[in-house]
């Protein structure tokens, strides 16, 4: 009985750690889909965020972010050149593509984390282009897989194929 007790502590932590590694948006819908250039094509799985809520959580509060996993911000009507997104509340360095009605990447940013404890103090990255839809990735994520305005997102399971 006592080597159970002692056990305990070690226990939760274990299950602490794993549930750390689950999406706070658990509901989300989740997708494959694809990253195409003419040179690649580069097959993802994104969150699907479509209400208001899910957008304002976005990946807040995560700890990490699957290399090749994001997050996809959709919109109904064309969202101005001026909207924007911030870090607020978000652990991770990320990397946001704004995309047209036709998943065609117009601008790609890069954000940093915002340590601030209030939301005013944190930066925001506007589009600087209309855009149906918006990308988050991890940070070097397009750069990296040469990735750039021009390319697309292709949507559903048998898009890289």
């Amino acid at each position: 009985m006592n080597r159970l007790r002692a056990l305990m502590p070690i226990a939760g932590l274990l299950f602490t750690g794993c549930a750390a590694a689950v999406p706070a948006n658990q509901s989300l819908p989740v997708e494959q889909a694809c990253l195409v250039s003419d040179d690649t094509r580069q097959p993802i799985t994104i969150e699907i965020a479509t209400s208001p809520a899910q957008r304002s959580q976005g990946l807040m509060s995560r700890p990490s972010l699957d290399a090749d996993s994001g997050m996809l911000f959709v919109y109904r009507n064309e969202r101005d050149p001026e909207d924007s997104f911030w870090m607020y509340r978000t652990l991770i360095p990320l990397d946001i593509a704004y995309l047209d009605q036709d998943g065609t990447i117009r601008a790609i940013h890069q954000m940093d984390p915002c340590p601030a404890e209030k939301g005013r103090n944190c930066p925001r990255y506007p589009a600087g282009v209309p855009y149906y839809y918006a990308l988050e990735m991890n940070q070097g994520y397009f750069q990296n897989r040469g990735l750039s305005a021009g390319d697309r997102l292709l949507r559903g399971s048998s898009a890289c194929q």
